[in-house]
């Protein structure tokens, strides 16, 4: 791809030059030419294990970092050294810390996989210094039952903090109702400052009720209307609530059915899925709140529009899912206008686009072009140019096949198809989207059609014919499938799975191969649930050092949903007996909003507590960790590729941009906190600059990250750990000679 391109911010010199006193600030934290710059600047040392969680003060004076050694840290921005280090007495990982705002940086709260959160006055140690690390918590919150992935405060409220714990709720607490929660084994132990009840919240689709406990890992408040939460868990949908709608705050003694959301947020293809172990890990608002981000287990990171009116064309429903790959007659769509303005400049993308997909090479710099033209400049553009390039997209996704590239040529076939209904193109590319998303009986129909209306087209009739070949090959493997899973249900039922059967789901296939077809997750996925409780972190990281696993590893197995035996509480006590009420009225499902851009490249799948976040005040670029120990960056309008640098040995998990200059602070698996700032002499796509030249090809890096995403069974622990269960071996469903217990 020609990337002398212009980036979308222009150029700096002309910036300067037309500044304003109200927008240069902004406009130049996160300007392209200072992204494209950005290198590592300072390792911050201090902590002992992976770096779970870091966030900046509102001044962007102090950072603050949780980790794995149970340890807070409080770094001064201007010295990048360590001021403060808290030894917070949670008795497992910290996954969430924060400053309270409007303390003068005084309070700081923490949130941990041992269900607790803990208050903390900084004021206290400071009296101490450094050498002593240890303060008594203000307040210890032990109401959940699970371990609590997220907090939020408000910016204004001082007394008040919300969780989000993977026992199914969100709560609030607030500082000036008492110090702690009630002792252990006293009568009522129920804190009544549950917000939102979820565990009964969790959707399989858009069409059917929530049934399962949603498993929260992610929550925000709008910094604009803070009277707006998005919540994020365990199924594909993220939430948007008005709190000033909620029912009063309650107790946990009874699971009552999810209160009506705002919107739900989910790209239309992962809102009907049925079985699958996606699932979101990030939620964020915008810096302005117009706009949400996600970031899926599994798939990919989205973008989403918060305002939107009632017909608009972003909001779906679950009929609109099956519309979508339907053959039924599509509307032609309103004519646009086109302008001069850049029109050359598009089409000049496009003829870039059509030489990539003659040549079968740089599908990705492709993609990349026609992102420009669409996403850059489809307001310049007409109809005759914006649905041919829809089509050479489509056809450069079923080429290039990186995970859910089927589902967006789906995407871009039914807006040329709304333009133009008898486009044979965008008819025989959708047949053969469908094809490789296994919808048969649709393909044949978009086929047949697209034969109808070209019967003369000899490069139509061909792809029709081997549309039709694959389509009778595939119902014969199916055929074949079927009987032999129906051997396999006979042979499961007279025996017991052992340990290496549900780990490595040994009876099912290998991994499919990238440019293999997508398929649906395993059924394992959904039917069991494995919990690791043990000093060796499967979430924010692991420790491997030893020569042998610790013998405390506990393993607790259980069906997803099965509510019938809750988690035993960390100090001993348990939940009320919960009890659950039926809907008496028939379910009416929702609609939700779709997608209005994808971010590709990096890998999450390894960690639960991996972000995505919007870079800079405006909010111009998307930043995401991966699983290579690399974090990339995008530009939010068009999904492009902007830098991709190497911050991690493992895992980049956390992301999270300074509030006023162009430094960001990344962590992971690593135990040390990386500073990045645009000091490199050179501008690029990757980190090199002074070095020399760029290390790494970027497009080996992703697909390398897509063949991840792309496997049909994931593996549920880290490699190093189920390395070591490879080298013991087990009797026939015994799991010795580790302590097991059924949940």
């Amino acid at each position: 791809m020609d990337y002398s391109i212009c980036f979308h911010d222009g150029n700096i010199t002309d910036l300067i030059n037309s500044r304003t006193l109200r927008d240069f600030n902004n406009d130049l934290q996160m300007h392209s030419s200072l992204v494209r710059r950005l290198t590592l600047e300072r390792e911050l040392e201090g902590h002992r294990g992976c770096v779970n969680t870091i966030a900046w003060n509102s001044e962007g004076s102090l950072l603050i970092s949780g980790s794995d050694d149970t340890q807070l840290n409080i770094w001064s921005y201007s010295s990048r050294k360590l001021m403060q280090s808290i030894e917070t007495g949670h008795s497992a990982n910290i996954f969430c810390a924060k400053f309270v705002p409007e303390t003068s940086d005084e309070l700081v709260v923490s949130g941990a996989a041992d269900a607790e959160v803990r208050l903390f006055n900084l004021s206290r140690l400071r009296k101490s210094g450094l050498e002593e690390r240890a303060i008594s918590p203000s307040a210890v919150f032990q109401c959940h039952t699970r371990r609590v992935k997220k907090l939020a405060v408000e910016v204004g409220n001082p007394n008040v903090v919300w969780s989000a714990s993977e026992d199914g709720t969100l709560r609030q607490h607030d500082f000036r109702e008492g110090d702690s929660c009630p002792p252990a084994g006293s009568s009522h132990q129920e804190c009544r400052n549950i917000l939102l009840d979820l565990r009964l919240g969790a959707k399989k689709s858009l069409a059917d009720p929530p049934k399962q406990s949603l498993a929260l890992k992610s929550f925000d408040i709008s910094s604009t209307r803070p009277h707006l939460l998005l919540v994020g868990g365990s199924d594909t949908f993220a939430r948007l609530y008005d709190r000033r709608m909620l029912p009063p705050l309650s107790s946990s003694q009874y699971k009552l059915q999810p209160p009506p959301c705002v919107n739900y947020f989910c790209p239309m293809h992962l809102s009907d899925l049925g079985r699958s172990s996606l699932h979101l890990t990030h939620v964020t608002f915008s810096p302005n709140g117009e706009e949400v981000l996600l970031s899926y287990s599994g798939e990919h990171v989205y973008l989403m529009d918060v305002n939107l009116d009632s017909g608009s064309t972003m909001r779906y429903s679950s009929g609109d899912v099956s519309n979508r790959i339907s053959s039924s007659p599509l509307l032609r769509g309103v004519e646009m206008h086109s302008s001069r303005s850049g029109l050359d400049r598009c089409k000049k993308l496009v003829q870039i686009a059509e030489k990539s997909l003659k040549t079968d090479t740089d599908y990705y710099y492709g993609i990349e072009a026609c992102n420009e033209v669409l996403d850059g400049h489809g307001h310049e553009i007409g109809p005759t140019l914006m649905q041919e390039c829809l089509c050479i997209r489509a056809s450069l996704l079923l080429k290039r096949r990186w995970k859910s590239d089927s589902h967006m040529a789906i995407r871009d076939c039914h807006r040329a198809l709304i333009i133009n209904p008898s486009s044979t193109r965008a008819l025989i590319c959708m047949a053969e989207a469908l094809l490789l998303l296994e919808k048969h009986k649709e393909a044949l129909e978009f086929a047949i059609t697209s034969r109808s209306l070209a019967p003369t087209d000899s490069e139509i009739m061909e792809r029709v014919e081997s549309i039709k070949k694959n389509v009778a090959a595939a119902e014969a493997d199916k055929a074949n499938t079927e009987s032999d899973r129906g051997t396999k249900a006979s042979y499961r039922a007279g025996r017991v799975l052992s340990l290496s059967d549900i780990i490595y789901h040994s009876e099912g296939d290998n991994d499919a191969s990238i440019d293999g077809p997508e398929r649906e997750d395993s059924e394992y996925d959904e039917e069991l649930e494995l919990d690791f409780d043990t000093s060796i972190s499967t979430e924010g990281g692991y420790d491997v050092d030893s020569d042998v696993l610790p013998r405390n590893l506990n393993l607790r197995i259980h069906r997803i949903g099965d509510s019938a035996v809750e988690t035993e509480r960390p100090n001993g006590s348990s939940e009320w007996p919960l009890l659950s009420c039926e809907n008496e009225a028939p379910y009416q499902p929702e609609m939700a909003v779709d997608m209005k851009q994808r971010y590709v490249g990096h890998c999450n799948i390894g960690t639960d507590i991996k972000q995505a976040s919007f870079i800079g005040q405006r909010g111009e670029y998307i930043a995401s960790g991966s699983d290579d120990g690399r974090w990339f960056i995008w530009e939010k309008k068009t999904g492009r590729l902007i830098k991709m640098l190497h911050g991690d040995d493992a895992v980049v998990n956390c992301i999270q941009c300074h509030p006023h200059d162009c430094v960001i602070a990344t962590s992971g698996i690593d135990s040390t906190i990386k500073i990045w700032s645009p000091n490199s002499p050179v501008a690029s796509i990757v980190a090199g600059g002074a070095a020399g030249p760029e290390t790494s090809n970027v497009l080996d890096a992703m697909e390398g990250n897509q063949r991840r995403l792309c496997r049909t069974r994931e593996t549920i622990l880290p490699f190093e750990i189920l390395e070591r269960f490879r080298m013991h071996e087990f009797a026939e469903g015994s799991f010795h000679p580790f302590e097991c217990t059924q949940s």
